[in-house]
């Protein structure tokens, strides 16, 4: 039999992580390549900020990030930065700028950061082979052997990019968490994460009408709350502030909006009635919230009409419906629209230096196929190209 070719690294999965790893892994003399069963490499960098893609954040730190174990990530996201990245991007003359909030998006395309991690790849010699399907994945006593529809290959280190289940159109599978499993490391159980809510028969007929509007809120879930846009629509609810906390929010939670975070309704509406006794409840509502949503947060409270005949006791009501609006979501539009998947591969299991598997020497896996999940606004891709520096220094 022929030999398998060989390589010292095969990185599974030629998203972000896999190839910023194969790039950072072949400037150190590797012989690497890259597999994925796309037809192109960096779909999600491709389609992400809106084609501008906010590929990482200043303000990243620890606590921007989710996980069983929220001390994983530290090591990872300090032995390779923002500003590392920030600074690799600069070296490719890529114009870049600051949105909100430290998000950070390319001038130009999305396309750009794909473009340039290609070519860290070539100028570093790693290979990458697109529509290749992987059959099996084996251990041997050298290292691993791969199977695809091609042939089989050989490597003494493996590395796992695949990432997670979100936005399957685009080609996300499971691949990550079954090579896991069979190798005897746990998966945190993957949900939909950085997801629109959305709503059940009767909720939707209470808010109809109300898709497209938008609104500065708080939402909190539990302890966690986050304080961004909020957007109504035909599903239900979704802008940053809902995305940010559908990562924390569980199927059968409630969660609290205050949709005038900046305004004590209840106050402002009795000073509004003693100082404009004629004026329509909905019209005073509506000095602080868009009039389609005051007109529906009235009529959802039953409390309407002019300010004079309204007494404390609703004044009160309409205010609490407005500033904690308390609500259960049916459910989340899923994997589908969701930006990330949060949980996988067990923490416990992996090293938190070089994101290798603890009882499997040689097995790496990074990026999103690891139970480490980031807030909105650039987190995830850090993750990317933190976890996968730590891979590649070690693989």
């Amino acid at each position: 039999m022929t030999a398998p070719e060989h390589h010292d690294v095969i990185i599974l999965g030629a998203g972000g992580a896999g190839l910023f790893c194969a790039g950072v892994a072949g400037r150190r003399g590797r012989s690497v390549l890259v597999l994925d069963h796309a037809k192109t490499p960096g779909e999600k960098i491709r389609i992400s900020g809106g084609g501008r893609c906010n590929f990482t954040n200043l303000h990243t730190g620890p606590a921007n990030f989710l996980s069983e174990n929220p001390s994983f990530c530290i090591s990872a996201l300090k032995r390779y930065t923002q500003h590392d990245f920030i600074a690799l991007v600069d070296r490719h003359n890529i114009a870049w700028h600051e949105k909100t909030l430290g998000q950070l998006f390319c001038d130009g395309s999305a396309q750009q950061i794909v473009d340039m991690l290609r070519a860290e790849c070539a100028a570093a010699g790693a290979a990458i082979r697109l529509e290749t399907k992987i059959t099996a994945v084996e251990k041997t006593e050298a290292g691993f052997r791969v199977t695809t529809g091609e042939g089989t290959l050989a490597c003494k280190n493996l590395v796992v990019a695949t990432g997670g289940l979100s936005i399957p159109k685009i080609g996300a599978t499971g691949f990550a968490y079954d090579v896991a499993r069979q190798f005897g490391l746990g998966v945190v159980a993957p949900r939909a994460a950085l997801v629109p809510f959305t709503f059940d028969g009767a909720q939707k007929a209470e808010l109809d009408g109300l898709a497209g509007v938008a609104v500065d809120a708080t939402v909190a879930c539990g302890k966690t709350r986050f304080a961004e846009a909020l957007l109504f629509t035909h599903k239900g609810l979704s802008g940053p502030a809902i995305l940010q906390i559908s990562s924390y929010w569980r199927p059968g939670q409630e969660i609290a909006i205050d949709l005038a975070p900046h305004t004590d309704v209840f106050a402002a509406l009795k000073e509004a009635r003693a100082a404009h006794p004629k004026q329509e409840v909905e019209t005073a509502l509506a000095r602080f919230i868009p009039k389609r949503l005051a007109d529906r947060c009235c009529a959802r409270a039953e409390v309407t009409g002019r300010l004079a005949d309204i007494s404390d006791a609703r004044l009160r009501a309409l205010a609490e419906s407005t500033n904690r609006w308390r609500l259960t979501p049916a459910g989340t539009e899923g994997y589908r629209t969701a930006e990330v998947t949060a949980g996988g591969i067990d923490t416990r299991d992996l090293s938190s230096k070089t994101m290798e598997a603890r009882a499997v020497p040689g097995l790496y896996f990074i990026g999103e196929a690891v139970d480490v999940t980031g807030h909105l606004g650039g987190f995830n891709f850090q993750w990317a190209w933190s976890s996968g520096y730590a891979a590649a220094r070690h693989a």
